[in-house]
């Protein structure tokens, strides 16, 4: 991050990337995937070019690389970090960690892999499957899809509503068997666990249920708005 961290969120900073630009961060991605960060490395010079505020890998950042699409995300405090849903809902509220907490809890552990080629196998999650947080709120009948925004006031993503009612995407509040920290996307982060790292947006502030898709930051920019890893067409299987 989408959009960070672990994510996939690198912003240009001035004139957006265009389709070649991204379609060759994809095919040098496919290759950095077989042979490793020498590859990844090349990817983040190749970029740099279009103003991307690719970060370095961190040391102890356990493989994940850091971007973000603002310069600086302001931090949230986990005591009084509250993630807002609304829309097309029955209950439309605010949830602050306890009452995630409160919620049914899902834990699965899964590759997070970016579409610029890096991966980080075997990483542990725990939060809140995004169905149970939906059921939570009663969803319209007349709702297509679900639209997420970032707290650093930049970043949006989107899901239809069959893909977020998958068991394997999650509104996270642990990763790794901690909280999740600010760098990853906290306090709270969505991971969509089958897609590649862009749509797993970090720094949740927002869950809006809508008649339809609205194309993310990146898919404006020329990513796919299905952004199944191996195209797998999210049949994989998911956690209960």
């Amino acid at each position: 991050m989408k959009g960070g961290v672990d994510v996939d969120d690198m912003e240009p900073r001035g004139a957006p990337v265009g389709r070649r630009v991204v379609l060759g961060m994809v095919g040098l991605g496919a290759v950095g995937v077989a042979v490793g960060a020498s590859v990844q490395d090349r990817v983040s010079r190749t970029l740099s070019p279009v103003g991307a505020p690719i970060q370095d890998v961190l040391p102890a950042a356990g493989g994940f690389r850091y971007y973000s699409v603002v310069d600086r995300v302001p931090r949230r405090d986990a005591a009084s970090h509250r993630i807002t849903v609304g829309g097309l809902v029955a209950r439309p509220r605010s949830f602050g960690m306890a009452d995630l907490a409160a919620l049914p809890q899902t834990r699965l552990t899964r590759d997070f892999q970016c579409v610029t080629g890096w991966r980080v196998q075997d990483v542990a999650w725990a939060g809140v499957a995004l169905p149970d947080l939906l059921d939570a709120v009663g969803v319209s009948s007349r709702a297509k899809a679900v639209r997420f925004e970032s707290f650093d006031g930049a970043y949006t993503e989107s899901l239809t509503l069959e893909q977020a009612r998958r068991r394997d995407v999650l509104v996270a509040t642990q990763m790794q068997g901690a909280p999740v920290t600010h760098d990853h996307g906290g306090p709270t982060r969505l991971l969509v666990a089958p897609m590649y790292g862009y749509k797993s947006l970090k720094w949740l502030g927002g869950i809006e249920v809508t008649d339809r898709v609205v194309p993310g930051y990146w898919e404006r920019r020329g990513y796919d708005v299905d952004a199944w890893v191996g195209r797998s067409n999210g049949r994989d299987d998911a956690p209960t």
